[in-house]
């Protein structure tokens, strides 16, 4: 895009309400020429707000004593972009290029002192429209990142400490599912609890068999079918009659007697009665009653009784009670371990056992008991006997089952106990600390948590993975670039004929942001930005130095620009303070980059400055404007630029070139008065070293003539008699030799004649 016209200029500086603008076409390269304080310096500001988007630059120039704001219109390639109510029509404008006071103060110094932010900004200069966006990115990833470390504090100070405990956020986060995590849980709080309890562990006792005497059905069926096969029945039956008519006691009684009676089968003696003294020889009842009380028969008794005594013996009143305490120890055990170890559940009801125990040892002493009072009877046992003894013996097996049960466990037991002696309970408390972080950590709501904080930092890592890649690029366009920008400074400040030049141009980091570093070399030796009590910038760079040092940083990011050719270039006064040889030097650069840009924009309140431009500018695409006064406030105008570009000797050799053409009569006089200063022109120019400054041209003809012919001759003795001639006409209306030059009669031919010859010897 072209800036075409400044169609309106209203309320801002000394522009009140200027719409002249509209009528002056801006082209290619476009010079506007003001006094200072004119104006120029608002319309750079302008187009720098419209170059960066910034409305205040214009807000805080609004003309005073008017409470109306800015308004600007500028047409660009057939299109008006507006300035209005504080914001432009259109986005910033990338393609304009600024060099003023704002772009010095911004990129290179304040005054002298070079500050961290000019410095940043250069940096932003140097890297050119790619390596901002590079840089941008690097810093959009930069302010990702910060926003991730804000996001993950947030998400991590939601995961409540009572969940994590001591372990920090990421550890805790990272947590992975464990499918045994209850059983390792409980191993752990059992360990933990062991170690703590090991003096109590080292004496408790293991599990101790555990028994319950079973009832020998066999032995007792065996027992309680034993009879004496030897005794007659009818025997049985009357020594039975007979005992039972005794009463209570009468087996015994009669028993006891039996032994009192001497039976001598062989000798065939008899003795009497021990109770009434009569002959037992005639009784019919001796014989039974040996068969009777015999020594088989006593055995037999001896058997019952002994099986009553064993019944008693294996499952009397004491050995219940000797059960339910060994029962009661095992469960005590049990309750002392299982807070240490698995051990299997059992429930003994005693009550019952005991229940189904005095049951079945009731119904064997009572069969026994009925087998002892009648041991010749086949006395079995009743099938509630039976039932009632196999719900004991089933009891019996239970218990059996339950004691190796119990008693399998005292290997892992002893190994609690070893465990228990030698265990750390510090790191036993972290186990388990960590296992129920890991149950904390996969509970619902925690694991909703703790995905949103994985998942940001996952987001982050992502992150930092763009980051270290833009930075990368980054690094490689400043590898690239920085060299290139800093020989392309030192070539401007070469052709600037500076007496300095750039060193170690580079790029460093720091916390606020990037920035350029640099020194200037003069005579050699470096010279750093910042005074630290020897040369720096601050004392050893003048107003012109700094000024052509912004001018060569300026022009050299214009070189690294690779949209240069659609670029609108406004230069804002760029030769003040510098010396008359840059000055000159600024003018050839701007030429040749003029040839470079779409558009090029000076302005300057120096009009040589200008017309220099001007001169050496294409006629077809230069356009020259003039800020100029108008009342109080200042107003566009049209400048012509070769009036103010001419000098004044050109102006002379075309008066006097017009009179010999048209022959003007009254600007004879003027003619006639322009000859002797043309001569005199001429031969400084042509023979400086014999015609010095202060030397009057008349002496200085007197010369040429007194070394015609000489080693030393300047002029021919023709060429000097020729401008003897010359300057004796021209002195006639010269005041320095003529007091009445300005009525001297002047003849139109003459006058002429003189006029061809003098301008003939001037192009000799």
């Amino acid at each position: 895009m072209t800036l075409e016209r400044i169609s309106l200029l209203r309320n801002i500086g000394q522009f009140e309400s200027v719409s002249a603008g509209a009528q002056l076409p801006l082209t290619k390269l476009s010079l506007i020429y003001a006094e200072n304080g004119r104006g120029k310096t608002t319309i750079a500001s302008i187009l720098r707000s419209l170059m960066t988007g910034d409305p205040t630059l214009i807000e805080e120039r609004q003309r005073l004593g008017t409470p109306l704001t800015p308004h600007v219109v500028l047409n660009f390639s057939g299109s008006s972009i507006v300035f209005q109510n504080g914001a432009w029509s259109c986005s910033q404008l990338s393609s304009i290029a600024v060099f003023d006071d704002a772009f010095v103060a911004a990129n290179v110094c304040s005054g002298i002192s070079v500050e961290t932010a000019h410095r940043q900004n250069l940096h932003e200069l140097i890297l050119g429209a790619q390596g901002v966006t590079l840089n941008a990115m690097l810093q959009s990833h930069v302010s990702r990142i910060e926003e991730h470390n804000r996001n993950l504090r947030t998400k991590g100070d939601a995961i409540p400490v009572t969940a994590r405990g001591t372990v920090d956020i990421d550890s805790f986060c990272g947590l992975p599912v464990d499918p045994d995590l209850d059983v390792k849980i409980q191993d752990a709080e059992r360990s933990l609890s062991a170690a703590r309890s090991a003096d109590a562990i080292r004496q408790r006792a293991l599990f101790k068999p555990l028994t319950l005497p079973r009832f020998d059905i066999s032995a007792i069926s065996s027992l309680l079918a034993r009879n004496l096969t030897s005794l007659e029945s009818e025997a049985v039956t009357r020594v039975t009659a007979h005992i039972q008519s005794l009463g209570q006691g009468g087996e015994s009684w009669v028993g006891d007697g039996m032994h009192r009676i001497i039976d001598d089968a062989n000798l065939n003696t008899h003795v009497a009665c021990p109770f009434c003294a009569q002959d037992l020889g005639g009784s019919d009842l001796i014989r039974p009653y040996q068969a009777y009380f015999s020594e088989s028969y006593g055995a037999l008794k001896a058997a019952i009784e002994e099986g009553v005594r064993e019944v008693v013996t294996a499952h009397g009143s004491e050995v219940p009670a000797a059960f339910e305490r060994a029962v009661r120890v095992v469960v005590e055990t049990r309750e002392f371990w299982r807070v240490f170890t698995d051990l299997p559940d059992f429930d003994v009801d005693t009550a019952s056992i005991s229940r189904t125990w005095s049951a079945a040892r009731d119904a064997v002493l009572r069969t026994l008991r009925s087998k002892a009072a009648a041991p010749l009877e086949n006395i079995a046992l009743t099938p509630d006997d039976i039932a009632a003894i196999e719900a004991h013996q089933g009891n019996s097996v239970s218990i059996a089952d339950l004691s190796a049960a119990v008693q399998n466990r005292n290997t892992a037991l002893a190994i609690v106990k070893e465990q228990a002696a030698s265990a750390s309970v510090s790191a036993l408390v972290a186990d388990l600390n960590k296992l129920l972080a890991i149950k904390a950590r996969h509970e619902i709501e925690t694991a909703v948590l703790c995905k949103d904080y994985l998942d940001e930092k996952a987001a982050k890592t992502a992150t930092e993975a763009s980051r270290e890649q833009a930075r990368a690029a980054l690094d490689q366009y400043r590898r690239d670039i920085f060299p290139a920008y800093e020989q392309a400074v030192n070539e401007y400040l070469r052709r600037f004929n500076a007496g300095f030049r750039l060193g170690s141009v580079v790029s460093v980091n720091n916390r606020g942001g990037s920035a350029v570093n640099y020194s200037v070399l003069i005579n050699n030796v470096a010279v750093g930005l910042t005074a630290d009590g020897g040369p720096s910038f601050k004392n050893t760079l003048s107003a012109g130095d700094r000024n052509t040092l912004a001018l060569a940083f300026f022009f050299a990011s214009l070189d690294q620009d690779p949209q240069l050719g659609q670029k609108v270039v406004v230069i804002d006064d760029p030769i003040t303070s510098l010396d008359e040889h840059r000055s000159l030097m600024t003018v050839q650069e701007m030429q040749r980059l003029s040839g470079r840009v779409n558009q090029m924009i000076v302005l300057s309140h120096s009009k040589a400055f200008l017309c220099a431009i001007w001169e050496g500018g294409d006629r077809l695409i230069r356009s020259a404007m003039r800020i100029v006064r108008q009342g109080v406030g200042s107003t566009l105008a049209r400048w012509d630029v070769r009036q103010d570009s001419i000098t004044e000797h050109d102006r002379r050799h075309e008066q006097v070139r017009d009179y010999i053409m048209a022959g003007n009569p009254s600007s004879e006089r003027a003619v006639a008065a322009a000859l002797r200063p043309i001569l005199e022109v001429f031969m400084r120019v042509a023979y400086p070293a014999d015609f010095l400054p202060g030397a009057l041209l008349g002496s200085f003809v007197g010369i040429c003539q007194q070394r015609c012919g000489t080693p030393n001759q300047i002029l021919s003795a023709r060429d000097s008699n020729e401008l003897r001639a010359l300057l004796d006409y021209a002195n006639r209306f010269h005041h320095d030799t003529n007091a009445v030059w300005e009525t001297a009669a002047i003849n139109d031919l003459e006058l002429m004649e003189f006029a061809k010859r003098t301008l003939r010897f001037s192009q000799r």
